[in-house]
């Protein structure tokens, strides 16, 4: 049987938001003369709905207040989305349905990095511009010249980490040197991440103290652990998604592995905060940005994203906002409103002011931007700034 798929057509202007399931391949309508639709699949539901949702809420600000102001060129924007459910599988028809059905001018998504990877093939094939809010590995941007990104890639992000373990606590940093690695097989996000933070570590003058793997979804991870506590490593870099991360803390401490060995992680433990309890109390992990930042666009977003959520905006939900944020600067700066138009005004962005920085888009279709530390605090549920480190 063939899965529903969330499809929302969102015209902000007139305060309307409709959303249907579809189980159905019948072909979508054209836009209307006076409309722009923009194309979104994320994991809005399965095992990294955080994310999806986060993201989704990030756009759905944007266009608000881009299509409050008059929409671009005079055009409002519609918004089709897509639930992927976090699945490859269904990543493939999401993004057809997207080109072909409902004729979207460029696409955002996706978070996870394997998913990026199989809708920007589809994307590229197609010719249709493709932005991910976050998807952090090299390769998501090497599938081809229409497939962008609002975020740092992972060789920065684990130089960043490398560079924050190895630095004296005089400098902000934590002064250690030897590290072990634990790496979920299953995720082009995690192993890559974990390659890169091992070269930057060697680099530096760190040491790997061992390495050990899983596959996400896992429950027990003694066997792992038991292998890296023999080691007696300063620090454990985890560089897998929230979800199992919570679940690994846990067990690192039930171990009897002490909180004088902190947690160390990637962008990928957003949300790690709302499940992971005291056991990755102290751990710190990079990220996009800081809610604490004092910069007028930071303010502005997280104060509007609190009075409509009640919650801060994390990092997602920042650079669903920025990635929606540049497609309208690209649109508006294009000479024609076509896909081929948009994508040559995307790859030509520069120092255009974000809330999660300020993006310039290189010659690899990657933005070029400083990365931030946050170390949790689990009684409050939040992660709080440490330091800034810039490429």
């Amino acid at each position: 049987m063939r899965s529903a798929w969330i499809r929302c057509g969102v015209l902000l202007a007139l305060g309307f938001v409709g959303c249907k399931s579809s189980s159905s391949g019948g072909g979508g309508t054209a836009p209307a003369v006076d409309e722009i639709v923009l194309g979104e699949y994320g994991s809005m539901t399965g095992a990294e709905a955080n994310f999806g949702q986060s993201t989704h809420n990030g756009i759905l600000m944007a266009l608000e207040e881009i299509n409050a102001a008059g929409g671009v060129k005079g055009k409002k924007i519609r918004l089709v989305n897509y639930d992927d459910q976090g699945k490859t599988s269904e990543v493939g028809t999401a993004v057809t349905r997207l080109i072909t059905s409902d004729n979207v001018l460029a696409i955002i998504g996706e978070v996870a990095s394997s998913l990026s990877l199989a809708g920007g093939q589809v994307a590229q094939q197609h010719g249709v511009p493709m932005i991910s809010p976050s998807s952090t590995n090299p390769k998501v941007t090497e599938t081809g010249d229409y497939i962008f990104r609002v975020c740092f890639i992972d060789p920065f992000q684990g130089y960043v980490m490398a560079k924050f373990a190895t630095d004296p606590k005089d400098q902000k940093g934590l002064g250690i040197k030897k590290v072990a690695i634990l790496i979920d097989q299953r995720q082009a996000y995690s192993q890559g991440l974990a390659r890169d933070f091992e070269i930057a570590l060697l680099k530096v003058g760190g040491s790997i103290a061992g390495k050990a793997s899983y596959q996400g979804g896992d429950q027990d991870f003694t066997a792992q652990l038991t292998q890296i506590k023999n080691a007696a490593p300063e620090a454990i870099y985890l560089p897998g998604y929230y979800t199992d991360i919570a679940n690994i803390a846990r067990q690192v401490r039930a171990l009897g592995i002490p909180p004088t060995v902190p947690l160390l992680g990637g962008d990928g433990w957003e949300s790690v905060t709302e499940i992971g309890g005291p056991a990755i109390d102290g751990a710190y992990y990079s990220n996009h940005y800081a809610p604490e930042d004092p910069r007028p666009e930071v303010q502005a977003f997280v104060t509007k994203y609190k009075a409509k959520h009640g919650r801060v905006p994390d990092s997602l939900a920042a650079l669903g906002y920025d990635a929606t944020m540049l497609f309208k600067d690209a649109v508006n700066r294009a000479p024609t409103i076509d896909r081929k138009a948009v994508r040559d005004a995307i790859a030509a962005t520069k120092d255009l002011q974000g809330v999660a920085g300020k993006i310039t888009i290189d010659a690899q279709r990657n933005a070029r931007k400083p990365a931030v530390v946050l170390q949790i605090h689990s009684a409050n549920k939040t992660a709080a700034f440490v330091t800034s480190i810039s490429p």
